[in-house]
């Protein structure tokens, strides 16, 4: 049996605050008695109904819907714990105050308190299990949206993998024709590629290292096909290794820096992807030195891009964003901020 007592404490707490509510209602049919008569009456009455209730809980299997007790038990255990509290309560007050409620005129005055006793303990009862049911609602829900967040990344994911891989077939072919031992070069590249990222492709995020790793795969692949005209660096703090991020998520931001920047200028260029840290956001950057584009007249931002949006938008929500900055002739950049706990 396990016991959350950050979680008694609180129930602890806010069965005392209503036992002053209940002091205070109290006070009011008998102003002319000192009021810590009733306060004290209260909480030792509240403090003993509560233990008896929060405690015996345990002892009776319970719903994992509400934590509270099955059947006709999840009725006698309030009935028995409000009985056993207003005992207990009152014996440990008349303690306190010298005094016995159960001989003479204290015990007629007894029936307005065992009412309100009944009336409190039932109500305090029953919030505890409406709260201990939604509660567990709402953390099913929680999960129920992370399943479906985890399944729509996953669906996306699989649109993006036949993408790069059509794009590189459709490169193979071109090679096959010009130069047949490049495009040996490339299969060979290809099929490493596949066989390293295999596993990785399983998961809907894997570590930033992980993701590096598969982009250098990738860059070594299209060096193959490209040559000199392109180069690349890698820029990843160590720190920063092991920080989740969804699979997949900057090769199509690389494959747009390929295939709009690199290959339309006659020299090619360089590509720089790079991971930092700045105001509690992880930054991840890719930039290249291609020919760039007129943000200002710019078309569609193409099925890359558009997937990398929703994908974020589906694992972070609005606390992820992508911002694209370009200069005709210069080059483009594109910058991801995402959360670091996600």
């Amino acid at each position: 049996m396990r016991i959350d007592w950050i979680d008694k404490l609180r129930h602890l707490l806010q069965t005392m605050a209503f036992s002053l509510t209940v002091s205070a209602v109290l006070y009011g049919f008998r102003p002319e008695r000192p009021y810590e008569v009733a306060l004290v009456y209260s909480l030792a009455i509240g403090f003993f109904t509560w233990a008896s209730i929060d405690f015996g809980r345990h002892l009776i299997p319970s719903s994992a819907e509400t934590g509270w007790p099955k059947g006709g038990a999840g009725i006698v255990l309030p009935m028995i714990g409000i009985t056993l509290g207003y005992t207990l309560g009152t014996l440990a007050a008349d303690s306190w105050f010298g005094w016995s409620s159960w001989r003479g005129q204290g015990f007629a005055e007894m029936r307005l308190s065992i009412f309100i006793s009944v009336i409190a303990g039932g109500s305090v009862s029953y919030y505890f299990y409406i709260r201990n049911k939604a509660s567990y609602l709402q953390a099913r829900m929680i999960e129920a949206r992370q399943h479906a967040n985890e399944a729509r990344l996953k669906l996306l994911e699989t649109q993006l993998e036949p993408h790069m891989l059509f794009n590189t077939l459709a490169n193979l072919r071109v090679l096959i024709g010009i130069d047949p031992q490049r495009a040996q070069d490339m299969l060979d590249r290809i099929v490493a590629y596949l066989r390293a990222t295999l596993d990785a492709s399983r998961a809907s995020s894997h570590p930033l290292e992980r993701e590096f790793d598969r982009l250098r795969d990738f860059l070594e692949l299209m060096a193959v096909r490209m040559g000199p005209r392109m180069r690349y660096t890698l820029d990843l703090p160590a720190d920063l290794a092991t920080v989740p991020v969804p699979t997949l998520l900057l090769q199509p931001l690389v494959e747009n820096s390929i295939k709009h920047g690199l290959e339309p200028k006659l020299e090619g260029g360089a590509i720089t992807v790079r991971a930092t840290v700045n105001g509690g956001l992880l930054l991840l950057e890719v930039n290249d030195t291609g020919v760039g584009f007129d943000t200002a007249t710019a078309r569609s931002d193409g099925f890359g891009l558009a997937q990398v949006q929703e994908r974020l938008a589906t694992a972070y929500g609005e606390r992820a964003g992508l911002q694209r900055a370009s200069t005709p002739g210069q080059g483009t950049t594109v910058r991801l901020s995402l959360p670091l706990a996600a």
